[in-house]
């Protein structure tokens, strides 16, 4: 994980007060986990899930399992779920999402990062620009050179083992986050990895 990445969720965990309970999908056994966050402090228990595991690290615990149905959790049991770089690597992410609300207590704190996609400010003034000039105007005819007018930067492919999904920020909003109040979404760093956080409702 980028070490701006971290200082992200660093960041949003000290802002949000996270505390009590606390997961994270796709945790390793090392110092880059979420888990091992300063902002962690008042945690009173930490836990992870991974397909590879068990294993346990400094003051918490890895547990092997699959996060699109994490039935060894009740309903309502963690005071904040964190998921970084994760689910563009989950087929079903989707059953993830509905694991990770099932799982959080109402008033909870959900964190979510994956690469992503969106469109800077300046790239869209270098487009308005390229369309002014007549001959370069018409390369978006072109099959191969229309990406210059359309494309935007993404993360490259990474496998682990399969990369499947990039999210745009619309996809937190309306689709991870749907279900929170007090939504805070933010691209960091250039290809853009996204990371949203709310409070379950």
């Amino acid at each position: 994980m980028h070490k701006k990445i971290y200082q992200e969720f660093e960041r949003i965990c000290k802002e949000r007060q996270v505390k009590g309970k606390v997961l994270e999908i796709g945790a390793t056994p090392d110092d880059e986990s979420l888990l091992c966050l300063d902002a962690l402090e008042n945690a009173t228990e930490k836990i992870g899930l991974n397909i590879i595991g068990p294993y346990t690290y400094k003051d918490f615990t890895i547990l092997q399992g699959n996060a699109n149905n994490m039935d060894c959790f009740v309903d309502n049991t963690f005071d904040a779920v964190l998921c970084n770089a994760v689910l563009e690597h989950d087929k079903f992410f989707w059953k993830t999402i509905s694991e990770i609300y099932r799982v959080t207590k109402k008033g909870g704190v959900i964190v979510i990062g994956t690469p992503g996609y969106t469109r800077y400010h300046s790239e869209k003034k270098v487009k308005k620009f390229l369309n002014k000039i007549p001959p370069i105007k018409k390369l978006k005819d072109h099959k191969y050179l229309n990406g210059i007018f359309t494309a935007t930067l993404t993360y490259e492919i990474h496998n682990a083992p399969g990369d499947y999904y990039r999210f745009s920020p619309q996809t937190y909003k309306e689709v991870f986050l749907q279900g929170c109040d007090d939504i805070k979404i933010q691209s960091v760093m250039l290809p853009p990895r996204i990371i949203g956080s709310g409070i379950k409702k």
